[in-house]
């Protein structure tokens, strides 16, 4: 079975805190149950304690997803890695949450509005050896807790394109997939292709739409990636150019079990929160009954 669940960004951005500034974590949440939402991620300004976070989200009826980790193995050490992620793990596993989307932000070039894509970190050939394993090692430790690792390609970041993905999961053994379908396709991958060659390790899966008009025009003018975001190059599911059936299809035949995510850095000025949350469940909700009878 899946679950559909949905990212704050729609109310609210992390790396854009003026985006949605006005937005509570009151709306967010009431919102979000409206619109048909199971669950959510979590966001800049939900607490991070789990005995205030967890009575809030009940009260929603709500589920907590998972969220965001920054990790910095190109820097630090596995063990360094370990200690400055317990927090988050114990929060993520207090509440239940199936997951950890996990991020390698060393050199990360997303959240500078004047750093264009073209700018983005890449590894070097010889760090790709231990890069990998130490990222499995980490994942290891995240599966025997019961929260695996859901390792997200992100653009502006060291494994951005369908390849260095590729080439991840296939330097690992432990480490499972955030599957991005806006990120993929982004960075000029093809989420369907990378669906079917990482089926097996897919344990979260992110609904992010793209306006391929919007994005011809990012790419044109070499935006950075937080600039690309206020020209509206994301959307939610139904709203871009992305068909989602195949794509849920596909999770389904592979028996996906987890969370279906809606996500998009939008404005939320410009792109009214529950007009859009409702759009993105909308556009899910039918295909999760017919694929999974869910």
């Amino acid at each position: 079975m899946v679950r559909i669940g949905i990212n704050p960004l729609t109310w609210t951005n992390d790396d854009l805190p003026e985006l949605g500034e006005q937005n509570s974590l009151e709306t967010c949440l009431a919102e979000a149950k409206l619109a048909g939402y199971e669950g959510v991620e979590l966001g800049r300004k939900f607490p991070r304690q789990a005995k205030i976070l967890g009575p809030i989200l009940d009260q929603h009826g709500l589920n907590l997803v998972s969220g965001w980790y920054s990790g910095r193995l190109l820097e630090r050490s596995v063990e360094d890695e370990l200690k400055a992620l317990q927090p988050h793990l114990t929060l993520l596993k207090a509440l239940g949450a199936q997951a950890m989307v996990f991020c390698e932000v060393s050199r990360c070039v997303h959240g500078d509005r004047k750093v264009p894509l073209s700018k983005r970190p890449k590894l070097a050939e010889k760090e790709w050896a231990p890069f990998s394993r130490n990222l499995d090692q980490v994942a290891g430790y995240l599966k025997d807790q019961g929260v695996p690792m859901a390792y997200h390609h992100h653009m502006g970041t060291v494994i951005q394109a369908e390849d260095e993905v590729d080439r991840m999961m296939d330097a690992t053994k432990n480490v499972g997939l955030l599957l991005d379908s806006g990120h993929l396709t982004f960075a000029g991958g093809d989420p369907l292709r990378a669906l079917k060659r990482h089926a097996k390790r897919i344990v979260h899966v992110h609904c992010k739409d793209i306006r391929k008009e919007k994005l011809a025009q990012a790419k044109k003018k070499d935006l950075s990636f937080l600039e690309a975001v206020l020209g509206d190059v994301f959307a939610v599911p139904g709203d871009g150019s992305i068909d989602f059936e195949p794509i849920l299809k596909a999770l389904a035949n592979s028996r996906y079990s987890g969370w279906l995510v809606v996500e998009a850095d939008q404005d939320p000025a410009k792109a009214h929160p529950l007009t859009h949350a409702r759009i993105g469940h909308d556009c899910l909700r039918p295909l999760a009954r017919r694929y999974w009878k869910a």
